[in-house]
């Protein structure tokens, strides 16, 4: 096996190590008491599942070169297929986008062995614990940054982030070391100094998407702009 082969298992290692960390993170107990309560009490539609009901990792191609960041797994979503934007309609709307300019094999994501698969793509989000009201105190989000920032670091192949939503921007742009000071907003770009790359894109919440604020071709816009960032055809 060459260095580069070693490299590669060695990182692939230390996501799956740095996921399982992260699953049993109980350092925030209002959010560990909000999830295990959900998990425990249930929606109706999903009474039969068991629910993940802790911290979600972050999902996908380990040597990817697109990193998507978004705010925290949804109550009933992630939180309860224990996979990034699974099971709910924010998930829907950006997997069938992920699907459509090549990043997923697959346009639907239901549960975590649904055979899904991402090329040259990583989600994640700021907080990894579904907050009540999808609000995660400021406490809570920097409680939960040293998650990302490991994750950050062993995805050594990625050059361009795009941010879901002003929240997960604010999370990113020193992470990522962006020199420039842009406001927020879908379609803005901001560089890092060895030009690592911030796209940001509304979140593709049901308010957003519902509303028509984000469409399908403005979410598929910035996925292809991402991919052309990162040196990809």
């Amino acid at each position: 096996m060459d260095a580069s082969h070693r490299a590669a298992d060695n990182r692939d290692e230390a996501l799956a190590a740095l996921a399982v960390e992260i699953a049993g993170c109980r350092r925030c107990p209002r959010l560990v008491a909000w999830r295990e309560h959900i998990a425990e009490e249930r929606r109706a539609a999903f009474r039969d599942e068991e629910y993940w009901g802790r911290p979600v990792p972050g999902f996908g191609d380990p040597a990817a070169t697109v990193v998507l960041v978004g705010l925290a797994p949804a109550a009933h979503g992630a939180n309860r297929t224990g996979r990034m934007f699974t099971g709910d309609r924010s998930g829907d709307f950006l997997y069938a986008a992920l699907h459509r300019t090549g990043f997923a094999n697959q346009p639907t994501s239901r549960h975590r062995d649904d055979g899904l698969r991402l090329r040259g793509a990583y989600i994640t989000a700021a907080v990894r614990c579904a907050p009540p009201g999808n609000k995660p105190e400021p406490a809570e989000r920097d409680r939960c940054r040293p998650w990302i920032e490991r994750e950050l670091a062993l995805l050594d192949e990625a050059r361009v982030f795009v941010a879901l939503g002003a929240f997960a921007y604010d999370v990113l742009r020193p992470l990522v070391g962006t020199t420039e000071r842009a406001r927020f907003g879908h379609g803005v770009e901001v560089r890092a100094a060895d030009d690592r790359v911030v796209v940001c894109s509304f979140h593709p919440s049901q308010q957003n998407t519902f509303t028509g604020k984000l469409t399908e071709a403005m979410l598929d816009q910035v996925l292809v702009r991402a991919r052309a960032l990162a040196g990809g055809a």
